[in-house]
């Protein structure tokens, strides 16, 4: 990427003796195609680009972004930045990243094939998943959405602190969302696989998926309200550990928005619950080599055997903290970075989903939540979500149910696990995965 690296060099060089520069430049090329009933609906082809300019001097910080790479706008985001830390506050904290000696994970993150597949197989692709879903079962009877993605990202980081590195990378993904009939009652579901390139996704588990979701809480009643044992699926289980997430970002803690901000080295947890951060792991699809600030990215274990070990911090929230910078700085170039978690999941066990479903008898496996990061308050740990699933009855999985509330706190739930599952799968957001028995859970129905 030696363009891009020019570009940011041509703002380096004008930076003055008593100010740090860091200079953010980003391009990337994205591709949709949503089709319906055999016919392309949308096709669009973008390309953006943009670079974000942070100064800092005399302890203030002042930051710019424009849209475009040109040369009278590059000088004019670098002048608005100064003009910006002019009226910063004063804070002894402020100050960029420096190299800290760790050196960055090789990962393989580009698949060149994408960036030169055409466009008509990626309109096959979504058309193909659209007919894989329509004939998954007698049931459907309509495709919501079928659509295929992709984006190729590349960008530089470099500051007159010392940091200089670059990253690039392809993902796509192909989705579908069904509907589903069955006497007077219709359900929809999603499926969807994820990858590096074309080859990487599989049109059958994605339609089967969708299938799956939308036939199977056909019928589903209200139960009556009790508390009980809840199985999380996989999908449910990654959005409740993104929240847990940001519990443990180090500018939460700093804002008085964790609820673990005083629990350093106590337990917060079952022993069971491991919990780590590993941007280097290359199967993560937000897998990145460095962070925000152009540091190396790192695997940082959180919470080990129930037990707090740290926060995520960058550069700043880390100097504030009296720690040091885990690598965790996220941001994009239109914005500074904040701090927080960008490939979670929990170490799995070894028992599989039905193995679990065994082992708890009775309860409930919760498929699909609503409103689950809008019901959590970050503070408290509170939280209240509805759910869709179905009952576990014998061990195995029996009547559908929905419109359920399930409640409890974060606090007690991540106490409250009582296994975790082998079937760790990575999701295309920034956690993983898995099933997880947790007990005790309020089920508010009829």
């Amino acid at each position: 990427m030696p363009e891009l690296y020019e570009i940011a060099d041509q703002v380096l060089a004008r930076a003055g003796v008593d100010e740090q520069v860091e200079v953010v430049v980003a391009h990337s090329r994205d591709t949709e195609v949503r089709v319906y009933e055999g016919e392309i609906e949308s096709l669009s082809a973008a390309e953006s680009q943009g670079i974000g300019v942070r100064v800092v001097a005399d302890g203030r910080q002042g930051f710019a972004s424009a849209g475009s790479l040109d040369a009278d706008v590059l000088s004019e985001t670098l002048d608005e930045a100064r003009d910006n830390a002019r009226f910063g506050e004063v804070d002894e904290f402020n100050g960029l990243a420096e190299p800290d000696g760790v050196a960055e994970a090789e990962l393989d993150l580009f698949r060149p094939d994408l960036a030169d597949a055409p466009t008509e197989r990626k309109i096959d692709l979504a058309l193909e998943l659209e007919r894989a879903v329509r004939a998954g079962d007698e049931r459907i009877v309509g495709i919501e959405t079928a659509e295929y993605a992709d984006s190729i990202a590349e960008a530089v980081i470099a500051t007159n602190t010392g940091i200089r590195t670059a990253g690039r990378e392809s993902t796509c993904d192909i989705v579908a969302y069904a509907l589903a009939e069955g006497g007077d009652d219709t359900q929809t579901g999603f499926g969807y696989s994820v990858g590096r390139d074309l080859d990487d996704l599989d049109i059958d588990k994605a339609a089967a998926d969708a299938v799956e979701r939308a036939t199977r809480l056909l019928g589903a009643s209200k139960p009556s309200s009790e508390r009980l044992t809840v199985v999380l699926d996989p999908f449910v289980t990654a959005q409740f550990l993104a929240i847990v997430g940001e519990t443990l970002s180090g500018e939460a803690v700093l804002k008085g928005r964790s609820l673990l901000a005083d629990r350093l080295g106590e337990p917060v947890a079952n022993e069971l619950v491991t919990f780590v951060d590993d941007p280097t792991n290359p199967d993560a699809f937000t897998a990145t080599e460095a962070d925000g600030e152009g540091l190396a990215t790192r695997r940082n274990v959180l919470i080990d055997k129930g037990v707090l070990q740290g926060f995520v911090q960058n550069s700043y929230t880390g100097r504030r903290s009296g720690t040091a910078s885990t690598g965790s700085a996220v941001r994009g170039f239109s914005g500074t970075p904040g701090a927080g978690c960008q490939a979670i999941s929990l170490v799995p066990g070894t028992m599989s989903q039905p193995e679990l479903l065994a082992m708890v008898g009775d309860g409930l496996l919760v498929a699909d939540v609503a409103g689950l990061h809008s019901g959590v308050n970050p503070v408290s740990g509170d939280f209240s979500t509805g759910a869709d699933g179905l009952r576990i009855r014998g061990g195995e999985l029996a009547e559908p149910v929905r419109e359920v509330t399930i409640a409890s706190t974060i606090q007690r739930m991540l106490q409250d696990v009582a296994a975790v599952g082998s079937d760790l799968e990575w999701l295309p957001m920034s956690a993983a995965g898995v099933s997880l028995v947790v007990r005790d859970v309020t089920m508010s129905g009829a």
